[in-house]
């Protein structure tokens, strides 16, 4: 722990608000919030920790604190923090998962859709489905039943699904809208469990078709009366009351949190989310900020009642979701609640091998890694790799890996401009010289290890701009391969030398992992621009000349050797300028000189 940070700790303020944790690079890793700022943050420097709560404290350089009133305005305040730096730490509102809906548009043609952007302004919402292949099969019985909009005919212009009595938008007398009311509160009404009734409806009428002897007619109505049926099928667990419930329940272990959220639609438990997350701060305080950030960041649509387990202060997210939040003591709520929790315990449990074996193949094998070189933990890796056919089309490329894992939309490719034939080590310094004086220039985050691809060559190239030209003292290693194309080594230092691995540990497989990707996106960019070049022209090296006059000589003439042959007079009839159709000859003739 550095001075700055032990005197800011002896002045912190016994006041809620919420606190910002930066690495040595000034950049926010970590926010939380707490109702004693003092007690909470000195927590994270003294006393015992776990390895994931060390883990962010060795990189904590430096911290700030907000103030705030009360808790509940930390409590917002510390989502909007989150969402605004994302924080690689907070890891739990990242989430971007989404449920399908069922909506009835307000227009005065009103549609029925599948929709997982909800608002509520421009229509009526029904769901969440478990999937979307539920809420399409609800969709499809729903369109053979109420004929609304299917198509943007105008009246009198019919569509298939008119012809399929699905669509009457379109018809000579469409529908008023009284009719078009009277539909939506039919399809409101089954949604909501009214069913039921629409079966015994049906069943009548293929009891009359029946009775008419018109089997066929029957048949359908029988056929569309088992669709309903499997459709709408009530689940096991249901409740009577058919409120809109989500129901919440968590639990904790090792500094991993598991929720479990049920969502439960006309009194069916139709839905589950799971979310598995490492957290730091108080248990409670992370499920609160958990639930809030679900409904506010996530744009879930909030139900009429949230059960909650105990303890959780439901004042606080009365006031926050503005929905009415309880806490069940007894009956078919609390038992639902429990096997929320029990759920979570499950996943937990289930989970926790896998976790902590993909902590071992990225976080754990960056620190080895840092270790092994000598350096700060690598958490920010930066990869290079060049590509080329006899310096034809030459390119670099780089990838990013953040504590392990690709970061592929800070993947970058680049066309080497400056360098003629097949100088890898000349590219080498184009493409570092072009990241990094972007990155300057820009205020980019700095990498905390720069691989190249290629051996002591390519790394004194790099390294020379590196320090020579832009002044960084960035650590820089070089990945050498077998005469099998592959992972052989890693070189470090000055001069480099092989840092001796084991070939089987973590973090070997990791430089290997970086190697290959690196290697297969350089690749496939090459490959993408030698697939351009396939369709290239002569005629694109004359002037004047671009796709659309190429497209049109080529279509009159049909080929290279007729437009060779063609005169001044020929080109001009097909609307080309007198000075195009001069360069063309001009061109064809120096040829042939």
């Amino acid at each position: 722990m550095n001075d700055n940070i032990q005197q800011k700790l002896a002045v912190l303020p016994a006041q809620p608000g919420c606190y910002l944790m930066k690495d040595r690079h000034g950049t926010i890793i970590y926010v939380g919030k707490s109702k004693i700022l003092k007690n909470r943050v000195r927590s994270y420097f003294t006393g015992a920790n776990d390895q994931k709560t060390q883990r962010l404290v060795r990189e904590i350089q430096d911290f700030e604190y907000i103030v705030t009133s009360s808790e509940i305005e930390a409590l917002i305040l510390e989502m909007n923090l989150i969402k605004k730096y994302d924080p690689k730490y907070n890891v739990l509102l990242k989430d971007d998962k989404s449920y399908p809906y069922l909506k009835i548009t307000n227009e005065r043609h009103p549609r029925l859709l599948i929709t997982r952007q909800v608002n509520r302004k421009t229509g009526k919402y029904f769901g969440p489905y478990p999937n979307v292949m539920a809420a399409k099969e609800t969709k499809r019985l729903l369109d053979r039943l109420y004929p609304l909009r299917k198509c943007k005919n105008p009246s009198g212009r019919h569509c298939l699904y008119y012809h399929m009595g699905q669509c009457l938008a379109c018809a000579d007398d469409p529908p008023s809208s009284d009719e078009y009311k009277k539909i939506v509160q039919e399809i409101t009404s089954f949604l909501n469990n009214g069913h039921t009734q629409i079966k015994q409806e049906l069943k009548q009428q293929m009891y009359e078709a029946s009775e008419d002897l018109n089997f066929e007619r029957a048949k359908e109505v029988r056929d569309l009366i088992d669709h309903i049926e499997s459709v709408m099928e009530k689940q096991k667990m249901t409740m009577t009351d058919q409120v809109d419930r989500d129901i919440f329940n968590y639990r904790y272990d090792k500094g991993w949190m598991c929720v479990q959220v049920f969502f439960v639609r006309q009194g069916k438990l139709i839905e589950r989310d799971v979310s598995i997350f490492p957290f730091f701060d108080d248990a409670e305080e992370t499920f609160l900020s958990f639930v809030g950030s679900f409904y506010l960041h996530h744009h879930h649509p909030k139900p009429k009642q949230i059960l909650v387990p105990v303890p959780t202060e439901i004042d606080l997210l009365k006031e926050l979701l503005e929905v009415d939040v309880h806490i069940p003591m007894r009956g078919r709520k609390k038992e639902l609640v429990e096997l929320a929790g029990k759920n979570a315990e499950i996943a937990l449990n289930e989970k926790f091998s896998l976790i902590e074996r993909d902590e071992e193949r990225t976080i754990r094998a960056v620190e080895r890694l840092g270790n092994q070189l000598h350096i700060e933990t690598p958490h920010r890796i930066e990869a290079f790799d060049n590509s080329n056919i006899q310096g034809v089309d030459p390119v670099s490329a780089m990838v990013v890996f953040i504590d392990g894992k690709p970061a592929k939309k800070e993947y970058r490719k680049y066309k080497i401009k400056q360098v003629e034939g097949p100088d890898d080590y000349e590219t080498m310094r184009e493409v570092i010289r072009r990241r990094y004086t972007r990155v300057l220039k820009e205020g980019l985050p700095l990498p905390d290890l720069i691989m190249v691809d290629g051996s002591k060559g390519q790394m004194s190239a790099a390294e020379d701009v590196l320090a020579n030209e832009l002044g960084l003292d960035i650590p820089l290693c070089g990945l050498a391969k077998d005469e099998k194309h592959r992972t052989s080594e890693l070189l470090y230092g000055d001069p480099p030398e092989a840092v001796p691995m084991d070939r089987r540990s973590q973090e070997f497989y990791l430089i290997q992992r970086i190697q290959d990707e690196v290697h297969r996106f350089a690749i496939s960019f090459h490959r993408q621009l030698r697939g351009k070049s396939a369709f290239r022209s002569e005629l694109d090296e004359i002037s004047g000349i671009g796709n659309k006059r190429k497209t049109l000589l080529l279509t009159h003439f049909k080929s290279l050797n007729e437009i060779k042959k063609a005169e001044k007079s020929d080109l001009t009839k097909l609307g080309l300028p007198a000075s195009i159709a001069e360069n063309i000859i001009d061109h064809f003739q120096k040829q042939d000189e």
